[in-house]
């Protein structure tokens, strides 16, 4: 239920961008994912918009979110009504992702670990590995394009845009469960720089 209020508030959100603020989201290529089974989703994070615009289109699906978020007054309570799960402790943090894809559900996290800072994409952390291989659940790559830096790392939250803002989301490269989890960050970084280069 919560996953459901939530993708529909995202959806609605999305939808009031689009009609007041001249955003154009080219997501089309999520809904491949609506019947695809569990999956760690591995994304790059340019922007704050990012986990919302994944949320919006992709069903059943939780995220890795930082502790002060989910300890937030105005987003906790929705986040942990919807099942997402708190960065803070990393094994809880794991087994806990990995309980969310033994039910089914696909998990979003980030392996930059933050919003991107040095373009096209940060260090990845081996955090995505480490799920994926104790869960036996492929990574698939989503790359994640803005036409600005729009809520990027370094842009200032009530700094309007560039407008129109134009975000396209790719699927990418669909990864094996990885056996080296330090090698596969590595080689996850060197995919994010090539095809966002």
């Amino acid at each position: 239920l919560g996953r459901l209020v939530a993708r529909t508030g995202f959806r609605a959100y999305l939808g009031i961008l689009t009609l007041l603020c001249a955003c154009r989201f080219d997501l089309d290529e999520l809904d491949q994912l609506h019947h695809a089974g569990p999956l760690v989703l591995a994304a790059n994070h340019p922007s704050l918009l990012d986990a919302v615009l994944v949320l919006s289109r992709v069903p059943n699906t939780v995220c890795v979110m930082k502790a002060e978020l989910m300890d937030n007054a105005l987003f906790g309570a929705a986040a942990r009504l919807a099942g997402f799960i708190r960065n803070d402790a990393p094994l809880a943090m794991i087994l806990d992702a990995g309980e969310e894809l033994n039910r089914g559900a696909r998990l979003l996290i980030f392996p930059e670990g933050t919003r991107t800072s040095v373009f096209p994409v940060n260090p990845c952390l081996p955090t995505a590995g480490l799920i994926a291989r104790r869960s036996k659940v492929a990574v698939q790559t989503l790359l994640i394009e803005f036409s600005t830096p729009y809520l990027g790392k370094h842009w200032p939250l009530f700094r309007p845009p560039a407008l129109p803002l134009r975000c396209r989301i790719r699927l990418g490269r669909r990864f094996d469960p990885p056996a080296d989890v330090a090698a596969f960050a590595a080689e996850l970084e060197r995919y994010f720089r090539i095809e966002l280069g």
